[in-house]
């Protein structure tokens, strides 16, 4: 099997310009495709997860990946799938969060020898000419195509500003440069990203008469319909700062039944035919295939001895063991604590277990949260100092175990 069905097989490919070409393209390694990630944190998430694993197995397939980190759009922010406007940050702000997002693609793509490359679209984008873009590039987009696009369906609805609107044209403009100056014949995008990519191959076309290609990745959904990767606590993060290796493991391991196969099939680079039969596995080997799901992905993001040790701890607790080396851990500081202690609401504020002291009421009155294997029923319960300095392992629903400790 070429890679081109390998990627249909997996449930990877939503739309194609030109099946026929690409197909033949990139069974071939004749892509020298691109993939965009505006820098709007200074950590890449598993909303980009899909995108990295795509350029991975393009790669080892011959083809050779561009990286375009958007120092350049990210001064305008993308509207798809909003409904507020994105917030602006500064240059400053702009240019570390590429700097991290290099660092971390690192992992996945291979840039050694020139078999992937990284630009920045500040570089180009920054230095235009307003007056010769319009003329160059304005001329050639329609306002009435470009409101029926899906990007800006939801921000029409509470208004789209000028500076979003002209987002199409800068990622059509992204691809028309890289194609002239780096030879780049295809697109790869989200499947949100669809006329923004349409928007480029067209520009593309008009502008040199070449062709050029676009595939979208279908999104992670889960059984809902909607977006993998968020938690209570905000998104999922590829950096082990912001989510530690155990509570990306502990995401994994608790998607639902009924999107595990799902993810499994798309995200890890397990052979098509393991993944075939565990397919027919008993219903009763379900924790099994999320094991597999949670420590496959924990490795490819933050290496085996991360990995061997996220199982390990998740293991031991669901197994009584009780062993929290490596679980997450907030240290509080002493103005945190009075002499008695610190009530368990605000305990779980701090912990970000909870978003405000009305929701860690709510967890609490629910029954959800335990603090060394005793649950709490009482809103107004104490941990107590010494228990805090020796460190308290808080439980929150069934899944969710986090360790406060005095410093």
């Amino acid at each position: 099997m070429q890679i081109y069905e390998e990627l249909q097989a997996r449930g990877l490919i939503a739309q194609v310009t030109d099946e026929a070409e690409i197909r033949d393209l990139i069974n071939k390694g004749g892509a020298k495709f691109y993939i965009g990630f505006d820098p709007t944190a200074d950590s890449l998430h598993v909303g980009h997860f899909m995108a990295l694993c795509l350029m991975k197995r393009l790669q080892m397939a011959g083809n050779k990946p561009v990286v375009l980190l958007g120092g350049g759009t990210g001064h305008i922010g993308d509207p798809s799938g909003r409904t507020d406007m994105r917030t602006m940050m500064t240059t400053e702000t702009i240019n570390h969060n590429c700097e991290c997002f290099k660092k971390q693609m690192e992992r996945f793509i291979d840039f050694s020898d020139g078999q992937a490359i990284a630009v920045n679209n500040a570089d180009w984008l920054l230095n235009l000419n307003y007056v010769e873009l319009l003329r160059e590039v304005g001329a050639h987009f329609s306002v009435n195509n470009m409101l029926r696009a899906e990007c800006y369906k939801q921000r029409m609805e509470k208004g789209l500003s000028f500076l979003e609107f002209n987002y199409m044209i800068m990622q059509a403009y992204d691809f028309w440069h890289l194609h002239k100056e780096y030879g780049v014949n295809m697109q790869f995008g989200g499947d949100d990203q669809w006329s923004n990519m349409l928007a480029g191959t067209e520009l593309i076309r008009r502008k040199m008469g070449d062709d050029a290609y676009a595939m979208t990745i279908t999104l992670l959904l889960n059984s809902e319909g909607k977006k993998m990767g968020k938690t209570v606590g905000g998104a999922v993060w590829l950096d082990p700062d912001k989510t530690s290796p155990f509570e990306f493991y502990q995401y994994w391991r608790n998607v639902s039944d009924a999107d595990v196969m799902k993810c499994i099939r798309m995200l890890t680079f397990r052979s098509l035919e393991e993944i075939e039969e565990m397919e027919h596995w008993d219903d009763s080997r379900i924790n099994e295939k999320k094991e597999i799901l949670a420590y496959d992905l924990t490795e490819l993001v933050h290496g085996k001895e991360e990995a061997d040790k996220a199982m390990k701890v998740s293991h031991s607790l669901f197994m009584g063991g009780g062993d929290d080396a490596d679980m997450p851990t907030t240290e509080l500081a002493a103005a945190d604590v009075t002499e008695e202690g610190l009530p368990v609401i605000d305990l779980l504020v701090l912990c970000g277990l909870a978003k405000s002291k009305g929701e860690a009421r709510r967890l609490i009155q629910q029954g959800g949260v335990s603090v060394d294997g005793e649950k709490v029923t009482a809103l107004e319960t104490l941990v107590g100092k010494e228990k805090l300095t020796e460190g308290a392992v808080i439980k929150k629903g069934k899944k969710v175990y986090h360790k406060a400790i005095l410093k």
